[in-house]
């Protein structure tokens, strides 16, 4: 404190014989009800946080689906070390066709029949899997994999929609809509309430008009997407099974009524996972692997003194690696060479 002051001196709001209250050493100065302030500012202030937390709410929402149907196992069908006996294969089937690709020696017939809901169901043979496909299942050229009820591969998701993550890719497919048209409505409400001609608030409200047009075009795309989901939904079929008009000319198996079909998608359990991901595993040398790798690509380039690993590549005789560069040397070429020298 100054010493010029005397030590009894006050300030005047300390003195002051108003009803007012005074904060921050005098710099704020308030009424005696000014705990009404409190009120003002949740009644103003509540609607404007309660349409952000709801907007916000909508967004996690549509954030939350994307993510969970984009980290999911779609229902992987685990694969096979080798074909299925050709015996137990070929007691069901009627096909004519033989597999004779990367195994020439063994005799599996290309389609296998099974019983689904009092219906013959063809099922195909996977040559990449080593197995025959559970009904309505289908391999992924983009992740190599067979899935159960294989929709289709999403690429704005990065990964399969299979029977696993198909409830989420619907919410989140859903909740995307219902976003484009909740910020494209009150983009445009705001625009409508400025003062003014339309034209001239456009210009004074770029971001407004960007949000309009971007949710105008993307609300044909989702919502159509909605729209021709939830027909799938009501009967029962896969995108897949859709695009190669699987029903047109014979009956669904799977369709057992538009509130059953829905239920089944929204309030039935999730499918157990068919692979343990986290399960610990040895990485054990596959003499059929390498055998399938050297027949359909290799011929007589691997030989049985060498080995393949997939990720390092070639192995010679005393158990190294031989380098990239040698693995790549064309010896056919230089044979030939050699020939013309002598």
């Amino acid at each position: 404190m100054d010493s010029s002051f005397p030590n009894n001196n006050k300030r005047l709001y300390q003195i002051w014989k108003g009803r007012n209250k005074f904060l921050c050493g005098g710099r704020l100065i308030f009424g005696p009800d000014a705990s009404s302030l409190v009120l003002s500012t949740f009644l103003i202030g509540g609607p404007a946080l309660t349409f952000c937390i709801k907007t916000f709410s909508r967004l996690s929402n549509d954030l939350i689906f994307l993510f969970m149907t984009s980290s999911r196992n779609p229902g992987i069908v685990p694969r096979n070390n080798r074909p299925p006996e050709s015996d137990s294969a070929s007691n069901s089937t009627s096909s004519m066709e033989w597999i004779n690709g990367a195994t020439p020696d063994l005799k599996l017939p290309r389609t296998k029949d099974v019983f689904v809901n009092g219906y013959t169901i063809k099922v195909k043979y996977c040559d990449t899997c080593l197995l025959y496909r559970p009904p309505r299942a289908s391999h992924c050229s983009i992740c190599n994999n067979c899935v159960q009820r294989f929709d289709h591969h999403c690429p704005w998701v990065g990964q399969c929609i299979g029977v696993r993550n198909y409830r989420t890719f619907i919410l989140f497919v859903t909740t995307s809509t219902i976003l484009c048209m909740y910020v494209f409505t009150f983009s445009l409400l705001h625009l409508l309430e400025e003062p003014g001609h339309i034209w001239t608030v456009m210009s004074h409200d770029v971001i407004s008009v960007i949000l309009i047009a971007y949710c105008f075009i993307a609300v044909w795309f989702v919502g159509g997407l909605s729209v021709f989901h939830f027909y799938l939904m009501s009967t029962n079929q896969t995108t897949y099974e859709n695009f190669r008009y699987r029903y047109d000319k014979k009956e669904n198996p799977y369709n057992r009524g538009m509130i059953k079909n829905i239920k089944e998608v929204f309030f039935s359990n999730t499918v157990p996972s068919l692979v343990n991901f986290r399960e610990w595993v040895t990485e054990e040398d596959d003499d059929f692997a390498l055998e399938s790798i050297s027949k359909k690509f290799g011929g007589d380039i691997i030989k049985s003194s060498m080995k393949v690993d997939l990720e390092l590549g070639l192995f010679g005789k005393d158990g190294k690696p031989i380098p990239e560069m040698l693995q790549n040397l064309d010896y056919k070429g230089i044979e030939d060479s050699l020939k013309k020298d002598r």
